[in-house]
């Protein structure tokens, strides 16, 4: 419940409830809602009267039918008639209704319906405010059709729900609060929708205000499209450098002491080096660096400088330092912290880029720089920056503090352009309000801040996204040539070989945030150039970029495409179509040009020219989603064969001029047994591999299928463009590994979560699933990493009473995954002991439970 991407929901739920009755909204007088906010008022603790309104919601029906009693059933404040909803639902036309009656029964359906054959809503009302949670989408009570029916119609429990808003409560607008909900991906239009259309049925006439993280516009633009939101965009979450700790923290202090041995006292080094070993073996950090066997002394130092970039690499990483709460803006530490974040990257401002270099550059960091000298420039960096926060970001205190004048240029930048906007942060409040006064919200940009485009503050504005005739831009169309160089240097430093078909999950968001980086590699890849209309910037044509200016194969490229990339970019589907047609047609030797190989070899088995050039793969036209999130969740697969079928079931559809989504299950099985490497871009610092499930879904599900069909695991890679000028291209392994040991049982990030209460919970239980579902699809998580998930999740004592205390649904749901891991193989020798007291744990909060119920 309330699982908004990187926004405290509950908290922010509470913050806006009392901004509400502040400016007359009416709450009523004495009600479970103005009882949690009178004690918030009373305690001044926001993150407990967001927990209690969690609780109150789930105690009031929660929408899981597993916890969802008799009573709850019986006593629900909203219980719908069958009369009532067929009323509401009259106007719909019948291939809607008929769909609906197909897959769910006659209304009402089975799902949350009492005995008395009424429809029954979780609420808490609070005078002219009602307070829902959004009805389930309706998989994982219909778990068949994730293999058969990806646009499955709602239920009659959903679209009841918002018929009610309307014509039962009366409102006169509906607040989603945060990214992102289920409607606007309803099946239907992509565009225009029509009353047959399940977002248009369900949202109807009803203003909708969405507050919508602002560095994610691609589904903003969905929920703008399809149910005519008004974003009200806000802030990323605050972000911190990782640090070391643990057992890193004490591999750093003994690389200190060999670099001190091998400069005093060489004789020591063996016992030192020893050392070093034993403690990367207990740690498994040498699973991280591809070892099983200790260097001989002759390589020891080469392996020590890997051994630093590696902790390089984890150390500074930047991570969430807790959730952003609506409306508020970063003060003291979290501001130091997050304008140093920004700071990294060198800023696009007034349409140049490269327009101010980033700190760290500017105090000399070399991109190839040691740890020590990261460290070294990171502490300078903090320094300036606290000093600059100590006098109020003032900038005549700015001459006083470096001699340098790019590194002076970019302190004033921060404090005239930064931190005026961080402050404003505090707009994202007044915008929802003066939105639900009928008040026009202004327009602004939408990106990523910590990709130096600062002008996408201040939030609390109306994102807009991108020209989609501009994509790839030309920063773009750099950047991704730089992501190709990368992943074919990769997998010829790995295999000696080009690779000669990549696959590669392309998203309608990372092509609005970046431009088109994604787009920009797949023709990098193919060898193909896009060029632009100097007036307009607009892509004008594609040149084929000759063999000898190439200087390599052609690679051949499949691409999966999201439902939104589909929705937002048609053009661009059809330029890359043109691409691949235009290189599959080459008078070219199969050894330069594997796109002509590959479209012969098909060509000669059925003979369709259109089918041997085909490409591009997604999602059934008016559907979305890889699928695979929801096998996971229903528990129903067995093999690879079972998420492959579920991942051609949602994706075996082409793409291209003439196409439109046509069937092809064959055909795209037909690319991915040629997929000889698996790739995704990961292109934003303020999220990783291991915070969504699209990751493991289209990811992931591109290994497992492969893997399916070949009997072989492809290449597994992760492009890094968190940086544009520093690209590098990892394996998932070592992605993942980096993820887990820089933020996932990091204890800053674990600390970070337990201030948020519920919401923080919600977040090392969703990791965990993450988690999950990329060891399910891709085989990229360790029976170390499964243990310490156990130990620090759910038997350390401060943890495990964070959770009892604030969500104990997430501990629950913790024990269960882990164990299921276990009882599936995939933590194939886990501690007996663990196994128990995790057992002991479980067993412990089911009764809590069961006792909260009765």
């Amino acid at each position: 419940i309330g699982n908004a991407v990187g926004l405290d929901t509950p908290v922010s739920a509470i913050r806006l409830l009392r901004r509400l009755r502040a400016d007359g909204y009416d709450l009523g007088d004495t009600n479970q809602v103005t009882a949690i906010l009178e004690q918030a008022a009373s305690s001044g603790d926001d993150t407990a009267a967001g927990d209690a309104l969690i609780h109150a919601l789930i105690a009031a029906g929660g929408q899981d039918e597993e916890w969802l009693t008799a009573a709850q059933l019986t006593d629900a404040h909203v219980r719908i008639t069958r009369d009532d909803y067929l009323r509401w639902t009259a106007d719909l036309p019948a291939e809607l209704t008929g769909a609906m009656t197909d897959k769910w029964g006659e209304a009402p359906g089975n799902l949350f319906v009492n005995d008395d054959g009424e429809i029954v809503l979780a609420t808490l009302r609070a005078g002219n405010v009602v307070i829902l949670i959004q009805p389930p989408r309706g998989f994982g009570e219909n778990p068949v059709a994730i293999y058969h029916d990806p646009d499955l119609p709602p239920s009659h429990h959903y679209l009841a729900a918002y018929r009610w808003l309307e014509h039962g409560f009366g409102a006169d607008a509906v607040v989603h609060l945060g990214k992102h909900g289920s409607m606007e991906w309803l099946p239907g239009k992509t565009a225009a929708l029509s009353a047959s259309c399940a977002t248009d049925a369900a949202i109807g006439n009803l203003p909708l205000i969405y507050p919508f993280l602002v560095n994610d516009p691609g589904e903003g633009a969905q929920a703008k499209r399809r149910a005519h939101a008004t974003i009200v965009d806000h802030l990323v979450p605050p972000m911190a450098r990782a640090e070391s700790y643990g057992d890193i923290a004490r591999l750093e202090q003994l690389l200190d002491e060999h670099a001190n041995i091998a400069a005093m006292d060489p004789a020591k080094l063996p016992a030192i080096r020893g050392e070093i070993w034993a403690l990367m073996r207990a740690a498994e950090m040498h699973r991280d660096l591809g070892l099983d066997e200790r260097p001989g002394d002759d390589d020891f130092d080469n392996f020590l400088l890997h051994v630093d970039g590696w902790l390089c690499e984890i150390k500074d990483a930047q991570i969430r330092d807790g959730l952003h709460i609506l409306g508020e803006a970063p003060a003291g530490a979290a501001r130091v912290n997050l304008v140093l974040a920004v700071l990294r990257a060198t800023q696009v401002w007034g349409g140049v880029g490269n327009a101010v270099p980033g700190l760290r550059a500017a105090l000399g960091l070399a991109p190839d720089a040691d740890s020590t000298t990261i460290d070294a420039i990171e502490a300078q960096a903090r320094t300036l920056v606290e000093a600059m926060e100590a006098a109020g970001w003032d900038t005549a205190v700015v001459p006083g503090l470096h001699d340098d004048p790019d590194v002076r240029r970019v302190l004033t930048f921060a404090a005239e352009q930064v931190v005026p906007r961080l402050r404003r942060t505090t707009d994202e409040l007044d915008a929802v309000l003066h939105a639900l006064s009928g008040g026009f919200v202004p327009a602004g940009p939408s990106g990523s801040p910590l990709r130096g485009l600062v002008n996408v503050l201040p939030t609390g504005r109306n994102f807009y996204t991108v020209d989609p005739r501009a994509v790839p831009s030309r920063l773009a169309w750099q950047t991704g040539q730089a992501m190709a160089d990368s992943l074919i240097q990769r997998y010829l430093d790995e295999t000696g070989d080009y690779p000669s078909s990549v696959g590669l999950s392309v998203w309608g968001t990372s092509a609005m945030r970046t431009s088109g980086d994604d787009i920009a590699e797949v023709l990098a890849l193919l060898g193909v150039r896009p060029e632009w209309d100097e007036a307009s910037r607009r892509v004008s044509r594609l040149v084929v970029v000759p063999p000898d200016e190439l200087g390599r194969p052609r690679i051949d490229v499949t691409v999966r495409i999201s439902g939104f990339f589909r929705d937002a970019f048609p053009h661009v589907v059809a330029m890359l179509d043109d691409a691949v047609r235009m290189v599959a047609d080459l008078d070219e030797s199969a050894e330069q040009n594997f796109v002509r190989a590959h479209a012969a070899q098909d060509l000669a088995a059925h003979g369709d020219h259109r089918r041997a050039t085909t490409r591009i793969f997604g999602s059934k036209p008016g559907s979305y989603g890889a699928g695979i999130l929801q096998a996971i969740e229903s528990g129903s697969w067995r093999d690879d064969n079972d998420l492959a079928e579920v991942y051609t079931a949602w994706g075996g559809f082409a793409y291209g001029r003439g196409l439109d989504g046509a069937p092809a299950a064959d055909d795209m099985r037909a690319n991915y047994r040629r997929i000889t490497v698996a790739a995704k871009n990961v292109d934003s610092a303020e999220h990783d591999i291991a915070d969504s499930d699209d990751y493991f879904q289209y990811h992931g599900g591109m290994v497992a299928t492969v893997r399916a069909l070949t009997g072989a695991d492809p290449k597994a890679y992760v492009g890094d463009s968190t940086s544009p000028d520093a690209i590098r291209t990892r394996t998932l392994a070592e992605e993942t590994a980096r993820v887990f040991r820089a933020r996932v049982v990091n204890p800053r990030w674990i600390a970070a979560m337990q201030r948020h209460g519920y919401k923080g919970a919600f977040e090392l239980a969703a990791t965990v699933d993450y988690l999950f579902g990329f060891d399910a699809t891709a085989g990229v998580v360790h029976d170390w990493m499964y243990e310490k998930l156990a130990t620090e999740y759910v038997l350390d004592e401060t943890n495990q009473e964070f959770l009892r205390r604030s969500n104990p649904w997430a501990l629950r749901g913790i024990v269960e995954r882990l164990h299921e891991a276990a009882e599936r193989g995939l933590w194939a020798e886990p501690d007996d002991a663990v196994l128990q007291a995790m057992q002991q744990v479980y067993l412990d909060v089911e009764g809590e439970l069961e006792d909260r119920d009765e």
